[in-house]
């Protein structure tokens, strides 16, 4: 199990907003414009892109499904206190 893993996200705050933009990316739209597009804090820039952070850092919520998936893969929308989020696992 890796310490450290790289991920991407886009925020949102309304599940459905979540939801059709997880619909494009299953579509083959890119994660990394959408995010430009849609994600409401400052990764958006970066395309979501949140760098490489280890166990204890995001909150539990994010972690337990950030760890789970496998390089490339996408999560379904996931809820924390600060909204929706769908994360993309890139490394």
């Amino acid at each position: 199990m890796a310490n450290k893993i790289r991920c991407a996200h886009i925020l949102v705050v309304k599940f459905s907003e979540a939801q059709q933009i997880l619909e494009k990316i299953k579509k083959g739209e890119s994660f990394a414009k959408l995010a430009q597009d849609h994600s409401l804090d400052g990764s958006r820039k970066r395309g979501g892109d949140l760098g490489y952070f280890g166990r204890g850092v995001m909150v539990k919520e994010f972690e337990k499904v950030a760890f789970a998936l496998e390089k490339g893969q996408v999560s379904d929308v996931v809820k924390t206190q600060f909204g929706y989020h769908i994360i993309k696992r890139l490394d």
